[in-house]
């Protein structure tokens, strides 16, 4: 009784908090309600027996990528009123998928049907004298490993899809050539001058500019060009 009203707890403060993720205006708002959506569904997690995704969903993705996310947010100074700006264009488009989605999850619900075993199943996942955590990496890495890959996989070209998306080139950058930095010689960068003792750089034609005293003021602008001036023949 305790654990089918706890369900029903986790199930609609999860169901509840994933909707204001979406439909919250202030991203850190979202990024807050996304963290309670985890802890509910950690708890879900705690109640099928599910121990160690339990605590890999509170560790890793509360702990580190949630939190990534609300410093991100914070961090960017993000013009949202800009991005909103093409909400009224991109409506149709945006109902129409929804639209279709909604007729799928419609059509699955109508065709599941709850297997005649689920009740004792759920509170006896792990098999006989098996840790939770080998059963979960036997089903994984054994049981459904091509499954797994495809995942990898798919998660791997939606990595770099939002790279090559996001990336911008910009044209005021400087770009590092490491085929010229390599095939320049001595020659071209160097220059050896043999210059005789006490003359200094004084033979190159380089000369150092006078330098004032600490307790001299100028109080117009001749004396200062006077001093320039001067200064490439100190």
């Amino acid at each position: 009784m305790i654990a089918s009203i706890a369900f029903y707890v986790f199930a609609v403060v999860l169901l509840a908090s994933a909707a204001a993720v979406v439909s919250s205006r202030n991203p850190v708002h979202s990024v807050l309600f996304l963290i309670l959506a985890f802890f509910n569904a950690a708890g879900l997690f705690l109640l099928a027996g599910a121990e160690f995704l339990a605590m890999i969903l509170v560790i890793v993705y509360v702990g580190a990528v949630a939190v990534l996310f609300l410093f991100v947010v914070m961090m960017l100074d993000v013009n949202f009123a800009e991005l909103r700006s093409g909400y009224q264009r991109y409506l149709p488009v945006g109902a129409t998928i929804g639209l279709i989605l909604l007729a799928e999850l419609a059509g699955v619900a109508w065709g599941w049907r709850m297997a005649p075993e689920a009740a004792t199943l759920r509170f006896a996942p792990n098999p006989v004298a098996v840790h939770n955590t080998a059963a979960l990496g036997r089903l994984i890495y054994t049981d459904y490993i091509l499954l797994f890959q495809a995942a990898g996989l798919i998660l791997l070209v939606a990595m770099i899809g939002a790279i090559v998306l996001t990336h911008r080139e910009r044209k005021t950058s400087r770009h590092q050539s490491i085929r010229l930095q390599t095939e320049r010689t001595a020659e071209e960068t160097l220059q050896m001058v043999e210059a005789g003792i006490g003359q200094g750089v004084k033979t190159l034609g380089i000369y150092r500019p006078l330098v004032s005293e600490p307790e001299e003021e100028f109080t117009d602008e001749t004396d200062t060009a006077t001093v320039l001036g001067h200064g490439g023949h100190h």
